[in-house]
């Protein structure tokens, strides 16, 4: 069990934490008392590779996301662009309950940062592990148009503490 400090910030749009984006995760990012990040979904069938399991890409992306975004526990004003990633599949993640990434920095070299991350079924296998370098950008040269408007604090209730 982890008890979560605080929640990070949502947007409307983006497939992995967008609130609006019909075709997205809706995920969810908790920052924990021990310095790592929690990515947090429930799949869908639409997020589905064979039946029943959650397909490949969606379990990198939601690594990808919470590694990338692990750096801003502690530099908040930071955003991480991808410049490698290496994921390792060890187990089918099922689609019938919440999908859990966990993520840390391993290493933050000024403009080059790393991270690494797993996700965690509900019994405690790690199903898939990842490693990462992210660019660290400024959100200007990242994203076009009114960033303001697309990103804010999550609305949802903040859970005390999640099991990972």
């Amino acid at each position: 069990m982890r008890k979560v400090a605080a929640a990070q910030n949502v947007s409307r749009m983006c497939f992995v934490c967008g609130l609006e984006n019909p075709g997205g995760l809706s995920a969810r990012f908790f920052e924990t008392d021990d310095g790592s990040l929690i990515g947090e979904f429930s799949p869908c069938e639409h997020h589905q590779g064979y039946p029943g399991r959650l397909h490949g890409g969606v379990a990198t992306t939601i690594l990808d996301e919470t590694m990338g975004r692990a750096i801003s526990i502690s530099d908040p004003s930071a955003w991480g662009v991808t410049v490698d990633l290496a994921v390792r599949f060890r187990r089918p993640v099922p689609l019938d309950s919440p999908v859990r990434a966990v993520a840390r920095i391993t290493a933050d070299r000024g403009r080059i940062f790393e991270g690494e991350g797993e996700i965690v079924l509900a019994d405690g296998t790690v199903a898939v592990s990842a490693t990462g370098r992210y660019l660290r950008q400024d959100i200007t040269k990242i994203a076009q148009g009114d960033f303001d408007q697309e990103w804010f604090s999550d609305p949802r209730d903040l859970p005390d503490a999640i099991d990972i």
